[in-house]
């Protein structure tokens, strides 16, 4: 008997004696390069891959000098500024991994690099072979990153949209020759099929009946043999690791049934059922594309994000007092750049509008279909595209810093995570595979005592019919629907915990401003206050406001940018989160923010509690701001909607007394919180009753740590740096109501995903006594397995409906 590689399940060379002790075994190896990435892998304590991976790793190669060199030209700059997001903390690239097979795998590469100093993060995404990983450049390079994954066996490669997309069609076009070769040779066994079911009943001649047999035969092998091999190959590899995966009971099914009837014709004896095998083999195809298309369709989301990015950009620039027009390379913009969008032109950066106006379609970014009119002081995002006028952009962040680069890593982040009842699913869909391989050996034996001629078919449509497809599609399907849904509508799902968490909500908190009203602050009046050194006129104390908000991306700072003027000039710019700001303008030291931070005496603080902001130089007071800011259309029916469920709501506000009473006289919350700082907003959250299911929705800005104390956190997708708001949800369409739509899709999700265990577990209670006892024959079987399949992938389905 051939002995197999442990590592990598290829035969060992005749004579060759390499082996290596894992977990208190000596397992043999077929070569050195397996050899080393086994002992590295042992050597980091990770000897436990072996015990958990559903498929063999790839054959072990040492690292040779060249792709040493070739990993460190990696560590330079310049080229490294095609692929990777740098912060003055931390870089951060996506890599293409190549040899990840299975959930395992992906566990390997994070324990192999978690350990590792200057590591930040790192997420691997078995589904889509891609690993997204955050490092400190300053204490690890990417290329020691890179050889350390190389040590475990896997290569490593900057993630490439046009590669990863080249990559999937070559798959994509190996799955439809399969599916076109074997479905039309299927369709020519069906006709032979009806020829001998009415031949047999209209006494065809024994010459005509071997003719037709021999002819199913021929056309069945292409099917068996080209059509499914991704089934062998599945079996193989789950047998080398020993494991049991979908693709064993599948595999000896096909074998099985087709050399029984390949037997049958040679001699003569005994049924045929090529027509069933065809049919079989076809269907799991089917499946096993739409399977295929659903992996891949989620690696399409941030590869089709990534090709939104232009590569070039118009910069406008001022030689001797004349404007001139250059193009320059998209990534070289910088902030304070401005640049000329011409109509139909794709935006290059975040900026924001200093000239001219126009619409822009952001429905990749928000799912909005209808363009959105922009004007001057309206900020606009890369990736959207330019409509009908010209617009000069004041660039904020360039491409790596965008908005859509941030979703492009979010996008990876949130698909390198399983829910729990996706793993479930896989869990009881391999106890499951044991479960039918043992009913259908006791089926054999009883079948061989009692009715030998007919046990071998018996066995074959316990096997077929019992094949776990429906179970393993239950959940997959339902999930990938449910996230396909909410994406159209403009809603990311960032955590995997989302769809199960959200049905148990029982408690429901919001932020006020930006929140539960729109953020679209106006400038209502200005309040100026005599200096005993310098009187300020209202274009100043705007100016100088201007200037420091501009550092915030509060809603509150938004009307002041209006106001920007860049004679005055900042420095020692400080942000006191949930206060305001501080710092020097013109030399001089300013601040700006809530009267109860600016001012120490109580009762002074008390006289401004309806100003929105206060503008001090020094320690004096200068001007106070009082803003007005319109309540969101859609928050009252959510508000109605949500009591109507017996949702519990909170509203909890950084703002005083007089504006939250506002809004809690139109929307009637249960419970109102005014004056609140962060901390105090997490200590609300943490006091509610045991049992309580909260879920938080703020603006993404100040929220941070009240959305680490809540079960789930809801932001607004407004354009804020949406990777540091820690949200598990952000509605990038930027409407509330979509917490009405995010609540009935989860709950729909889950109702569905309990339907489909339902039926398959209902479906397989009931065919599997019957095919034990005899009464399915193999094609009722073929027929049934389908049918089960096809019907949890419906049901699935309707998630897509509104």
């Amino acid at each position: 008997m051939k002995t197999l590689c442990y590592h990598c399940g290829e035969i060992v060379p005749n004579g060759l004696n390499l082996s290596l002790k894992i977990e208190q075994t000596q397992q043999p190896m077929c070569c050195i390069g397996c050899q080393c990435v086994a002992q590295a892998i042992v050597d980091n304590g990770l000897g436990e891959y072996y015990r958990f991976r559903t498929a063999p790793a790839q054959k072990g190669e040492p690292l040779i000098p060249e792709q040493l060199q070739r990993n460190k030209l990696l560590d330079d700059d310049d080229l490294q500024s095609e692929f990777t997001y740098k912060t003055d903390d931390y870089n951060e690239a996506i890599l293409t991994v190549d040899g990840i097979s299975c959930a395992a795998c992906a566990w390997l590469i994070e324990m192999q690099l978690i350990k590792v100093k200057g590591l930040i993060n790192i997420n691997v995404n078995a589904t889509t072979q891609r690993a997204t990983i955050r490092w400190d450049n300053n204490n690890v390079q990417l290329s020691e990153l890179i050889n350390r994954i190389a040590k475990i066996g896997y290569q490593a490669l900057p993630f490439k949209a046009s590669t990863a997309e080249q990559l999937n069609k070559t798959q994509s076009n190996n799955y439809i020759k399969r599916l076109g070769i074997s479905g039309i040779l299927m369709m020519q066994v069906m006709m032979i099929a009806f020829g001998l079911y009415f031949g047999a009943f209209s006494g065809m001649d024994e010459y005509n009946l071997i003719y037709l047999r021999y002819a199913s035969l021929f056309l069945t092998i292409p099917i068996v043999t080209y059509g499914a091999l991704p089934f062998y190959k599945g079996a193989i590899n789950a047998l080398k690791i020993k494991r049991l995966s979908m693709d064993v009971p599948v595999a000896i099914a096909i074998s099985l049934a087709f050399s029984a009837s390949a037997w049958a014709t040679i001699t003569q004896q005994g049924e045929v059922y090529f027509e069933s095998v065809s049919m079989f083999t076809f269907l799991l195809l089917i499946g096993k594309f739409l399977e295929f298309r659903a992996r891949s369709r989620a690696a399409e989301v941030s590869a089709n994000l990534l090709k939104l990015m232009p590569m070039t950009a118009t910069k406008l620039i001022n030689e001797d007092g004349i404007k001139k027009e250059i193009l320059v390379p998209a990534k070289k913009l910088c902030p304070l750049d401005i640049v000329l969008i011409k109509p139909g032109e794709v935006v290059p950066a975040d900026g924001t509008i200093i000239s001219g106006s126009s619409q822009l379609n952001e429905a990749m970014l928000s799912g909005e279909q209808l363009p959105l009119n922009k004007a001057v002081g309206d900020i606009v995002f890369a990736g959207t595209i330019n409509g009908d006028g010209n617009i000069n952009v004041e660039v904020k962040h360039p491409s790596e810093h965008s908005f859509l680069s941030q979703l492009i890593r979010l996008s990876e982040s949130s698909q390198a995570h399983k829910p729990k009842l996706a793993k479930l699913s896989d869990k009881i869909a391999q106890y499951f595979v044991a479960v039918i391989l043992l009913t259908a050996i006791g089926t054999a034996l009883y079948w061989h005592q009692h009715l030998p001629e007919e046990a071998f078919w018996i066995t074959l449509s316990v096997l077929v019919a019992t094949c776990p497809c429906a179970l393993s599609l239950a959940t997959p399907t339902a999930l990938t629907c449910a996230t396909t849904r909410l994406n159209r509508e403009g809603i990311m799902i960032k955590s995997a915990h989302v769809m199960e968490t959200l049905p148990k909500i029982t408690t429901i908190a919001f932020d006020k401003t930006g929140t539960l009203t729109s953020g679209d602050f106006s400038i209502n009046q200005t309040q100026l206050f005599d200096n005993e050194h310098y009187k300020y006129s209202e274009q100043q104390v705007l100016s100088i406001a201007a200037a420091l908000e501009s550092y915030s991306e509060h809603p509150l700072a938004k009307p002041f940018k209006l106001f920007r003027d860049y004679s005055y000039t900042t420095e020692q710019v400080e942000i006191k989160s949930g206060f305001g700001i501080q710092g020097k303008v013109n030399d001089k030291y300013y601040r700006i923010g809530k009267p109860q931070w600016l001012l120490s005496d109580t009762n002074k603080s008390t006289e401004f509690e309806t100003a929105s902001c206060l503008l001090l130089e020094d320690n004096e007071l200068i001007a106070a701001f009082y803003l007005t800011d319109e309540i969101r259309e859609d928050a009252k029916n959510l508000l109605g909607n949500l009591k109507k469920k017996n949702i519990h709501t909170i509203m909890l506000s950084g703002d005083h007394a007089v504006g939250c009473n506002k809004v809690q006289a139109l929307l009637h919350l249960d419970e109102v919180h005014c004056t609140l700082s962060a901390t105090d907003k997490m200590a609300i959250i943490k006091q509610q009753p045991n049992g309580s299911t909260i879920a938080m929705v703020g603006d993404g800005v100040n929220d941070t740590p009240v959305f680490g104390a809540a079960h789930i956190s809801i932001a607004m997708g407004s354009g804020t740096d949406i990777a540091k708001s820690g949200a598990d949800v952000i509605l990038l369409n930027n409407r509330l109501k979509s917490v009405t739509t995010l609540t009935r899709v989860a709950s729909k999700t889950r109702r569905i995903i309990w339907q489909n265990y339902l039926w398959a577990f209902g479906y397989n209670a009931i065919v599997l006594p019957l095919a034990v006892a005899g009464f399915i024959t193999p094609y009722m079987a073929v027929i049934g397995m389908s049918a089960s399949s096809i019907l949890v992938i419906t049901n699935s389905l309707r998630l897509l409906k509104k």
